[in-house]
C-alpha cells in the first residue's frame, strides 16, 4: 500500500520547528566530523567565508575551526555558487553530484536581461573561452576581467563574469575561506581543482531527497526557493511512493523522507546562535517554522545582508554581532527582537560567551541591547 494513501496528518508550526531543529542539528550539538555535517546539510552558505565555521561551531560538539580548513586545503571541501546561484561550502562529493543539477537554477540568475546586455556574446563561447583560460592556471577575479574585457569589448565586464560563473563551476580557491585567513578571491574549475568531472547527468530526485533529509518536512515551493530551480512539482510526485505526506495548519502539502527525526513538539530546544546567511533561516518559502513574519521582515531589510541570529526556544528572537573593542579585544552584542526572560537571558549570556571563546579566545563580554533596536 502506498505510504500517500492514508488521510494526511497535520503538523503544528512547533512540530515542523522541532522536526526541522532535529535535521538541522540544532537541538544537540552532534559528535559528527565537519565533513559528514556539511554533507548532511547538503551545504552551508558562505558568501562571509568565515560564517561556515559559525555554523559549524553551533552544531558540532568540539568543533576545531582548523578541521575545515584542512578540508579546504586538501580539496574535501569546495567553495563555489550553487543553490541560487549564492555561494556555498559543500564537499567534494556533493560539489559533483548538485552542480549539474543546480545549473538552470544558476543561469536562470542571469536572466534574459543580463543577455540582453550581452548582445553578441554566445553562450557557448563564452563557456569553452573561459574554461581554456582557466585550464592554463587558476585566475583571479581581476584577471578574468581583463581577459574578458580583451574578448569582448565594450560590454560590461560585471555581466560577463556573473554570465561565465554560470557557465563554468568556478571553485574559489584557499587562502579564501580559510579560518582566521583571507585574501581576494581566485578561481579553478571544480573538475580541474578535484581532478575529476561533474556527474554525467541532472538528478533532481537525489536533490529532493537530500532537502528533505536536512530541511524537510516541506512543500514543492519550499524546496524550489532553497535549490532555485522551478518545476519540480514532477519530480516530487515522481517520489510520493515512497514519501511520507503531511499538511500544515494552514492545509499546505508537506512531503517528508519516511526515517527523518520529528521529535515531539514539546522537546526543549536550547539557545542558538546562527551564523550570518545560515540556510536554517534563508531555506523555506514558508518560514514561519523559524521565524516569525514580522520578525522576517525585520530580519531582510538590511541591504540583502543576513545577519548572524539567535534562536529562543527555537525561534529567532534576535540578532547578533561580534565587535571589536580597543586593541585586540571583542564583545559580542545581542539585540532581542522582544525581552527575554531571566532564564532566557541567561542561556543566551552563556552560550553567546562560548561563541565569543571561539571567535575571539579570551574575550567574555555579551552586551544585550534592549529589545527591539535591532
Amino acid at each position: 500500500m502506498a505510504l500517500t494513501s492514508m488521510r494526511p496528518a497535520t503538523l503544528s508550526r512547533r512540530a515542523l520547528n522541532r522536526a526541522f531543529l532535529a535535521r538541522q542539528l540544532l537541538l544537540e550539538r552532534v559528535p559528527s566530523s565537519a565533513h559528514a555535517v556539511v554533507e548532511h546539510l547538503a551545504g552551508l552558505q558562505a558568501q562571509d567565508p568565515q560564517a561556515p565555521y559559525v555554523g559549524l561551531w553551533t552544531r558540532m560538539r568540539d568543533f576545531d575551526a582548523e578541521e575545515l580548513s584542512t578540508l579546504l586545503l586538501e580539496r574535501s571541501a569546495v567553495r563555489l555558487a550553487l543553490q541560487r546561484s549564492t555561494v556555498h561550502l559543500v564537499t567534494a562529493e556533493d560539489c559533483r553530484l548538485l552542480r549539474p543539477t543546480l545549473r538552470p537554477g544558476i543561469e536562470r540568475a542571469v536572466g534574459p536581461r543580463v543577455w540582453r546586455q550581452l548582445e553578441g556574446v554566445d553562450p557557448a563561447e563564452l563557456e569553452a573561452t573561459g574554461r581554456a583560460w582557466l585550464d592554463e592556471r587558476p585566475r583571479s577575479s581581476a584577471e578574468l576581467s581583463r581577459l574578458l574585457a580583451g574578448r569582448w569589448p565594450g560590454l560590461d565586464v560585471s555581466l560577463l563574469v556573473v554570465a561565465l560563473r554560470a557557465a563554468v563551476p568556478l571553485v574559489q580557491l584557499p587562502p579564501r575561506g580559510l579560518w582566521g585567513r583571507s585574501g581576494q578571491p581566485v578561481f579553478a574549475t571544480a573538475e580541474t581543482w578535484l581532478s575529476g568531472p561533474m556527474a554525467p547527468a541532472p538528478d533532481p530526485e537525489l536533490l529532493v531527497r537530500r532537502y528533505l533529509a536536512a530541511f524537510g518536512p516541506a512543500s514543492v515551493a519550499d524546496v524550489q526557493t532553497w535549490s532555485g530551480l522551478t518545476r519540480l512539482r514532477q519530480t516530487l510526485d515522481g517520489l510520493r511512493e515512497e514519501l511520507l505526506v503531511f499538511t500544515d495548519e494552514n492545509g499546505t502539502e508537506l512531503l517528508d523522507v519516511p526515517d527523518a527525526p520529528r521529535p515531539d513538539p514539546d522537546t526543549p530546544a536550547p539557545v542558538r546562535f546562527l551564523a550570518e546567511f545560515d540556510n536554517a533561516v534563508l531555506s523555506h518559502a514558508d518560514r514561519s517554522r523559524i521565524i516569525s513574519d514580522e520578525n522576517r521582515r525585520r530580519l531582510m531589510t538590511r541591504n540583502a545582508v543576513i545577519p548572524g541570529t539567535v534562536l529562543v526556544d527555537g525561534f529567532v528572537r534576535g540578532v547578533w554581532r561580534k565587535e571589536k573593542k580597543g586593541r585586540g579585544a571583542a564583545r559580542l552584542v545581542v539585540t532581542p527582537y522582544a525581552a527575554l526572560g531571566a532564564r532566557e537571558r541567561e542561556e543566551v549570556e552563556r552560550e553567546g560567551a562560548a561563541l565569543l571563546a571561539f571567535l575571539a579566545p579570551g574575550a567574555d563580554e555579551v552586551l544585550i541591547e534592549a529589545a527591539g533596536d535591532a
